[in-house]
């Protein structure tokens, strides 16, 4: 205890000095010096609750819609199973047919092969050109869009319906122009050599799905560059290969990614060609069907698996193919992502 005397205040009572205070018991509002780490593990656990719950229909679509089938065909793909009697495990007897006797496989592979390598650049390159005409239209926009994306809404069967009376080679309106002209027209959608041409023309006109994507990113590109580069004496060519190319570059990737992905799996419009140009609208395995016509040059890998698994009721061997177009589509993605620079982080480019 001490006794402080101040001019101003006089003499103070004796106080007791500050390190001699004694400490205030913890109350019951205090905090433990561990409880905060609790609470804060707690609040974490929480909100991860919270987004899993978000994410669970996302995660059960997922299992329910892609990893189930997945596992179930690679199971069925060791077995002979049709359906009416349990599998029977075979083990690779389904893969070994596959690769060294189905005399149907590599016709059907080929030719998708053939839609990969020309049909996705051809639609990627006019889609693009197009978008570039659209970008620089001073009137009318709204309607040249509309115009050029209105394909893109016709489903894929009438599409094929109707381009396959377009080009009949008897009374088609297309040959019957080039008639008018003095040219003879090709036999289109029955004749081998150009069948597959055929379906690509009409890939180029239901293009308006990555036109209207291609669209978005040019009229994304800042206008800034081009004037700068006009000012260094750029002329178009150079402008679009040091400007507009690289800018857009990831758009021109994202649309290779999936058209590969879609080639890989073409089906609809190859299947429906056969059965309308041959005058048997059967699509699978009916009687009247022609798999592949004309010949054999629109018969898919896809439309190969169809007729196994839901014609023949082979599923066991139907699910053999699927393993293996999962494989490929998946060694194919890779290549494509690893090609493409704007896919591979920038210390590798």
């Amino acid at each position: 205890m001490t006794d402080l005397t101040t001019p101003e205040t006089g003499s103070l009572e004796a106080q007791p000095t500050r390190a001699s205070r004694p400490s205030a018991p913890a109350g019951p509002g205090s905090t433990a010096p561990g409880s905060r780490p609790r609470r804060r593990r707690s609040a974490e656990s929480r909100r991860r609750l919270v987004a899993l719950t978000m994410l669970a229909p996302a995660l059960l679509g997922l299992v329910v819609f892609f990893a189930y089938p997945l596992v179930a065909s690679v199971f069925y793909s060791f077995t002979r199973y049709n359906q009416l009697q349990e599998p029977q495990f075979v083990g690779l007897l389904n893969y070994r047919f596959l690769f060294t006797q189905d005399p149907q496989i590599w016709p059907a592979v080929v030719n998708t092969a053939w839609f990969v390598v020309i049909l996705v650049p051809v639609r990627i390159v006019c889609g693009l050109l197009v978008a570039g005409l659209l970008s620089r239209a001073k009137t009318a926009t709204g309607f040249w869009r509309t115009l050029f994306y209105l394909p893109a809404l016709v489903p894929p069967v009438a599409s094929v319906v109707a381009f396959v009376f377009l080009f009949n080679p008897g009374t088609g309106p297309v040959n019957q122009i080039l008639k008018f002209f003095g040219i003879d027209g090709p036999l289109w959608f029955n004749d081998p050599a150009w069948s597959k041409p055929s379906l690509v023309i009409m890939g180029v006109w239901v293009m308006g799905d990555i036109m209207i994507i291609f669209l978005a990113s040019l009229l994304d590109v800042p206008r800034d560059l081009y004037e700068a580069a006009s000012l260094d004496g750029a002329n178009g060519v150079q402008q679009v290969r040091h400007i507009t190319l690289p800018t857009i570059a990831p758009v021109i990737g994202f649309a290779a990614v999936t058209g590969v992905i879609a080639a890989l799996q073409y089906f609809t419009e190859a299947a429906v060609a056969s059965g309308v140009a041959s005058g048997k609208a059967t699509i699978g395995g009916g009687t009247a069907a022609q798999l592949g016509y004309p010949g054999t040059s629109l018969l898919t890998y896809t439309e190969l698996l169809y007729q196994h698994g839901f014609a023949n009721f082979q599923f066991g061997y139907a699910s053999a193919m699927a393993v293996v177009l999962f494989v490929v589509t998946a060694i194919v993605l890779v290549f494509t992502m690893r090609r493409i620079s704007v896919f591979r982080p920038e210390a590798d480019q």
